[in-house]
């Protein structure tokens, strides 16, 4: 069974997810790499989201960034966004995934820190287990 879900706005976002998976698979953690747009695909992740058995996920997004804001408001699994560099050097994405309204919690790392998104995913689930 999985347990981290990677899921990727777009497929240009695979170098940050690369380094969230580098982590997981060296601490010999299931996991799981989707790409869904929110935007794009919004029946996709909502499936994926019903269906999905993972404990924790990581969303990684650019630019509008609201894959990880979207994900949150959908499951009660936490959700660890990881803006990605973009127009204005990933500020943006950091700022859309900050700002969530009170009830839709996202944990946010650094710009294109895929490797804190696993570690704090990997702190997560200690906690839960």
């Amino acid at each position: 069974m999985n347990k981290v879900a990677v899921i990727l706005g777009s497929e240009s976002d695979r170098a940050v997810a690369d380094k969230a998976v580098k982590v997981l698979t060296e601490r010999k953690i299931a996991y799981e790499v989707r790409v869904i747009s929110a935007h794009r695909n919004p029946e996709e992740l909502d499936k994926y989201l019903k269906e999905s058995s993972v404990e924790v996920i990581i969303a990684i997004a650019g630019l509008s960034a609201a894959l990880p804001g979207i994900i949150a408001s959908k499951t009660e699994k936490p959700v660890i966004g990881v803006p990605v560099s973009g127009k204005l050097f990933g500020m943006d994405a950091l700022l859309s995934m900050v700002q969530m309204p009170s009830g839709v919690p996202v944990g946010v790392v650094g710009i294109d820190n895929g490797e804190n998104a696993a570690l704090l995913a990997l702190r997560i689930l200690k906690v839960r287990h």
